[in-house]
């Protein structure tokens, strides 16, 4: 099928394959990699701006509880199994999972399988993906997993900065708590 040649997309639309995206290593809990493949600084112009990619977290790894208070976000599961915990409740999690967090909820997602954990990540307004940005390191594909690596120094003035609610104190610890 030669037919299938890159045409001139028309005004404002994008398409991109995976060789293309950002893509971001992550620091300590999580120990896996983001791929930004929509936000406005790709696209250019969004009439309702959002950020769109996917997140793979390794085995014994998780993302922090948190919340976003001007943000909604939405996860789809495409591979591995684990949980989350969503102001407070455990949900398990596994292949074709969907989850939706509205603005304010406190969550986390936790990979206690024993291979990556991957989903589809949309948040809405965007923002999330400066964070993953700022905390992460470049990653390109065929590169070597690094070692896992500390959040920065003011990670808590990144999250402030970007789609992040105030730090929680009182947070869930999947260490502490197992």
């Amino acid at each position: 099928m030669d037919d299938l040649a890159p045409n001139p997309a028309a005004a404002g639309v994008h398409v991109s394959g995976p060789e293309a995206r950002e893509s971001y290593w992550q620091p300590v809990p999580a120990n896996g990699h983001v791929d930004v493949a929509l936000a406005p600084h790709i696209v250019g112009s969004m009439e309702h701006p959002f950020a769109l990619g996917t997140q793979s977290v390794a085995p014994g790894g998780y993302v922090r509880e948190h919340t976003h208070e001007r943000n909604e976000e939405a996860i789809y599961v495409i591979e591995g199994h684990g949980r989350a915990i969503i102001d407070g409740k455990e949900y398990k999690l596994e292949p074709d999972s969907a989850v939706f967090l509205p603005k304010s909820v406190r969550h986390m997602f936790i990979n206690d399988g024993e291979t990556k954990l991957r989903w589809v990540w949309l948040i809405v307004p965007n923002g999330l993906e400066d964070f993953f940005r700022l905390i992460g390191k470049p990653r390109k594909p065929g590169d070597r997993v690094p070692s896992n690596f500390p959040r920065p120094e003011n990670v808590l003035e990144i999250e402030r900065q970007t789609v992040f609610g105030a730090d929680l104190t009182d947070k869930f610890d999947p260490v502490k708590n197992s």
